[in-house]
């Protein structure tokens, strides 16, 4: 796939077609694709994005394989990293969402407020965690060493881990910031939660990632360069300005999802600095560090069949220049 040439396809108006496969469903985690969708940031760059959704990271990367999709999303840097371990001829060109999305969720009624930070795990005993989270295991690699969980903590219910989560004011429930908070709150509107990011407590991994495979990003670097631009346009309009356009193709492409849930979703990604915290503040958003790769692949390692190389796995040359 790295060696053939990869010209992307034009329509009919003579505007570049890119397909963009994204793990899961359409969510508010995709929302600055969509609204640079709406607003027309994509076609007044020359583009035509489609955004097709799968069910997993595995999707995405069958999709980049088939030349289905001419760019990919991962939700975190894990999926970058296994396809390098891998030998995929893909690259990470940005990262949207510079924070990973996973939360943990606690009972806000606990007394004397004893799991002040995720640090406290370390002395509270086995409390369980639930997760309806598919790919667990990459983040329970990380989260079990870090703060001495035991592995008969971590629970996948094959009925949900909502339930459960909500019976037993112990318990903890791990889920993305996107989906989880407005899900509780929408079940069990008193009660009362606290939240925990990982990544704010170190977890380096990034999300949102634009992946590219290698020949597409040499045969079409102005296509790349101008969607990451007006991808970028799009988050920022989204997070300042009006977010329906966004939130309207959303629902066409997933009617089960609440508009109630992407507003607290929107208004979390807002509160928690999701798209222009991190590197993004220092560099604009999309941005992407070496550092932050390096110290990732640190704290996953182990995680894959063979070490990747973290230096193969992403590229700062399609982003704009630093500010």
């Amino acid at each position: 796939m790295s060696g053939c040439s990869q010209n992307a396809p034009v329509d009919e108006q003579g505007r570049v077609r890119l397909r963009l496969a994204a793990p899961g469903p359409a969510r508010a985690e995709h929302a600055g694709f969509y609204q640079a969708i709406a607003d027309g940031s994509y076609a007044r760059r020359g583009l035509n994005v489609q955004i097709f959704h799968g069910n997993s990271a595995t999707d995405v990367s069958q999709r980049l394989a088939a030349g289905q999709a001419e760019l990919g999303l991962a939700r975190d840097s894990f999926a970058a990293l296994r396809m390098i371990a891998d030998r995929a001829p893909v690259k990470a060109v940005a990262a949207f969402l510079q924070k990973d999305l996973r939360v943990l969720i606690a009972h806000g009624s606990e007394a004397p407020r004893d799991l002040m930070a995720l640090s406290d795990l370390k002395a509270l005993g086995e409390r369980p965690l639930y997760t309806e989270d598919p790919e667990w295991s990459d983040f329970w690699a990380w989260l079990q060493p870090k703060y001495q969980l035991a592995q008969n903590q971590i629970h996948r219910p094959e009925g949900g881990a909502l339930e459960p989560f909500l019976e037993d004011p112990r318990s903890l429930l791990i889920g993305s910031l996107t989906r989880e908070p407005a899900l509780v709150g929408a079940t069990k509107p008193d009660l009362a939660t606290r939240r925990y990011l990982p990544a704010d407590d170190g977890f380096a991994s990034y999300s949102g990632i634009v992946l590219a495979p290698n020949a597409f990003a040499r045969d079409n670097t102005e296509a790349l360069k101008h969607f990451i631009a007006a991808s970028a346009e799009g988050w920022r309009n989204y997070l300042n300005g009006e977010p329906d356009p966004a939130h309207g193709l959303i629902r066409r492409a997933n009617p089960a999802t609440p508009q109630g849930s992407l507003d607290t979703a929107r208004e979390l990604l807002k509160t928690h600095s999701i798209v222009d915290g991190g590197d993004a503040a220092l560099y604009g958003l999309g941005a992407m560090t070496a550092q932050r790769w390096e110290t990732f692949a640190e704290q996953s390692r182990g995680a894959y069949a063979s070490d990747p190389n973290w230096r193969e796995a992403f590229t700062p040359s399609y982003l704009p220049a630093l500010k």
